[in-house]
C-alpha cells in the first residue's frame, strides 16, 4: 500500500511527471483529432466528385469513424484500468497516424472507410486515455485547470477545423487534410514517450471480459448507427427500429453478464456514486441539445439569411473560440470554488443563451447573432470543463479510466441522439408550418415557416436543458449537506 501511494505522489510531483509536457502532447492530440472530424465533414462534397462515388457511399467515410468510436470506447476505458495508459495512449497515436498516412494515400473509397477505421480506433484510444493521464498526472487541486486546458483545445479544433479544411482542400487537396495530422502526431508521440510517467494499475492481473467487452460494442454501434439512420430515414425506418431492438437486447444481456462476472468491463457499483450518474447523465443532455443546435445553425444561416457556406462556417467558428477561451477559465474557477456552482451557473447561461436565440429572424445582424451566441457558448464553456473535473474526481484513481470512457460516451450518445431528434423535430415543425406535402424537402419551404421551425426548435431545447439544471441544483445541495454534516461532525470531536 505503502509503494502505491508513493508512486501517486511521484506521478503528481511536476518534476517528476512533467506535468505540462503531457499536457502539451496530449494537448496536440485531441486537436488533430479534433480538427481531422471536422474537416472530413467538410471534405464530403470534394470527395464525391475527387473518388467518383455517390453520397450514400461517401457518408460511409465519417460514418465508419463514428460507429467504430460508439463501439470501442468502453473497451479502450477497461483497458486503461488494467494496462499502462501511457503505452496505451502511445499506440492510439501511432494507429492514428499510421490511418493518416494510409487515408491520404487511399486509392479508392472503399480503401478510404477502412482506413478511416484504423483511424477512429486510435482516436478512441487518445481520447480516453488522454483525460485520464491528465487526472492522474494533475494534483486534485489543479484537475479542472488541466481538464479546461484540453476542452479549450477540443474547442479550439472545432473552431478552426472548417476554415482550415476548406483552405487545405482548396489549395492542394483532399489527401492533404489527412496527411496534414502525420507531423504534428510524430511530434505528440516523441513527447508523450520522453515525458509522461508509466502508469501502475491494482487492475493488471485480473482477467479481461471478453463476453461484456462483446455484448457493449454491439449495443453502442447498433444504437449510434439507428440514430444516423433516423437522421435520413425518420423513427419509422424498419432499419432503425430492428437496431435498436438488437441495441435493447444486447443491453440486457451486457446488464447480466456483468451483474455475474467476477471482473466485469464496468462494475456497475459505480453508478450507485450519485456525483458520477448526475454527472454523466447532465454531460448527455447538454451534447444532444448542442448537436441540435449545431444540426439547425446552416440550414438557418444559408437558407433564411442568404449566407453562403463560407460566410457559415466562419460565424460558427467565431462564437466556437469564447467556448475556447472561457473553458480554461472556468476549470481554474472550479478548482478554487468548486465545479457543482461553476457547472450550475454555466447551465443557467445556456438556458438564457437557448431562450436568446430563439428571437433569430430575418431582420438579425452578424453583430446580433454574435452577441446571442456569445451568451450560449460562455455558458457551454462553463459547464464542460467543471463537469468533466467532476465526473473523473468522482472515481478513485483505479477507475479514472473507465471514468473518461463514460464520459466520452456521453458526449457520443448525447450527439448521435441529439441529431436524430432534432433532424425528425425540425424536419416535421417545418412540413407543419409551411403545409408541406409529406417527405417534401424543408430546403423547399417559405422562410417564414423555417424562422419559426428555428425559434419553435430552440424553444423546445430550453425545459430539456431544465433537467440538467435540476440535477446540478440537487449536486450542489448534497455537496453543500456533506460539508455542514462534516463540519459538525468536527465540532463534535473537538469538544
Amino acid at each position: 500500500m505503502q509503494s502505491t501511494q508513493e508512486e501517486s505522489k511521484d506521478l503528481t510531483n511536476p518534476g517528476a511527471s512533467k506535468k505540462w509536457w503531457a499536457m502539451l502532447a496530449i494537448g496536440m492530440s485531441a486537436f488533430v483529432c479534433t480538427v481531422d472530424i471536422n474537416i472530413v465533414n467538410l471534405a464530403l462534397p470534394t470527395l464525391i466528385q475527387s473518388l467518383h462515388t455517390s453520397f450514400a457511399t461517401i457518408q460511409w467515410v465519417s460514418l465508419s469513424y463514428l460507429l467504430v468510436c460508439a463501439a470501442f470506447i468502453l473497451i479502450a476505458a477497461r483497458l486503461g484500468d488494467m494496462w499502462n495508459k501511457k503505452w496505451l495512449f502511445l499506440g492510439g497515436l501511432i494507429l492514428f497516424t499510421i490511418g493518416s498516412v494510409l487515408c491520404g494515400t487511399a486509392p479508392n473509397v472503399g480503401f478510404l472507410i477502412g482506413f478511416r477505421v484504423l483511424q477512429g480506433l486510435g482516436a478512441v484510444l487518445i481520447g480516453v486515455m488522454g483525460s485520464a493521464i491528465i487526472a492522474e498526472v494533475f494534483p486534485k487541486e489543479e484537475r479542472g485547470r488541466a481538464l479546461g486546458i484540453i476542452n479549450g483545445i477540443n474547442w479550439i479544433g472545432v473552431a478552426s477545423g472548417p476554415s482550415v479544411g476548406g483552405l487545405l482542400i482548396s489549395w492542394v487537396g483532399w489527401r492533404l487534410i489527412f496527411l496534414v495530422n502525420v507531423p504534428i502526431s510524430i511530434i505528440a508521440i516523441l513527447i508523450v514517450a520522453l515525458t509522461v510517467p508509466d502508469s501502475v494499475s491494482r487492475e493488471a492481473k485480473k482477467s479481461f471480459d471478453i463476453a461484456g467487452a462483446i455484448l457493449v460494442a454491439v449495443t453502442l454501434s447498433c444504437f449510434a448507427f439507428s440514430m444516423t439512420t433516423v437522421q435520413n430515414e425518420g423513427f419509422g425506418s424498419p432499419i432503425a427500429l430492428i437496431l435498436l431492438a438488437i441495441a435493447a437486447i444486447s443491453l440486457w444481456c451486457f446488464l447480466i453478464v456483468e451483474a455475474r462476472s467476477n471482473s466485469p468491463m464496468i462494475d456497475l457499483k459505480i453508478f450507485r456514486s450519485v456525483e458520477l450518474s448526475f454527472g454523466l447523465l447532465m454531460r448527455l443532455i447538454v451534447a444532444a441539445v448542442m448537436a441540435g443546435m449545431i444540426f439547425i445553425l446552416p440550414f438557418f444561416l444559408e437558407l433564411v439569411k442568404q449566407y453562403s457556406v463560407q460566410q457559415t462556417g466562419f460565424l460558427l467558428a467565431v462564437t466556437s473560440i469564447f467556448t475556447a477561451v472561457i473553458a480554461p477559465i472556468a476549470g481554474t474557477l472550479s478548482d478554487r470554488f468548486g465545479s457543482r456552482i461553476i457547472s450550475l451557473i454555466g447551465l443557467v447561461l445556456v438556458v438564457f443563451g437557448y431562450l436568446a436565440i430563439s428571437t433569430f429572424d430575418t431582420q438579425l445582424t452578424v453583430l446580433g447573432f454574435i452577441v446571442r451566441m456569445i451568451l450560449l457558448q460562455v455558458g457551454l464553456g462553463m459547464f464542460t470543463s467543471p463537469n468533466s473535473s467532476a465526473v473523473m474526481g468522482s472515481v478513485p484513481p483505479e477507475r479514472l479510466g473507465i471514468a473518461s470512457g463514460l464520459l466520452s460516451l456521453s458526449n457520443i450518445l448525447g450527439q448521435t441522439t441529439g441529431l436524430a431528434l432534432t433532424g425528425t423535430l425540425f424536419s416535421f415543425l417545418t412540413t407543419i408550418n409551411a403545409n408541406l406535402a409529406p417527405k417534401t424537402d424543408i430546403t423547399e419551404a417559405p422562410i417564414e415557416a423555417l424562422v419559426e421551425s428555428v425559434q419553435m426548435s430552440f424553444r423546445f431545447f430550453v425545459p430539456i436543458i431544465m433537467l440538467a439544471i435540476v440535477l446540478a441544483g440537487y449536486l450542489l445541495w448534497l455537496e453543500r449537506r456533506k460539508e455542514q454534516a462534516a463540519q459538525t461532525e468536527s465540532t463534535i470531536d473537538l469538544s
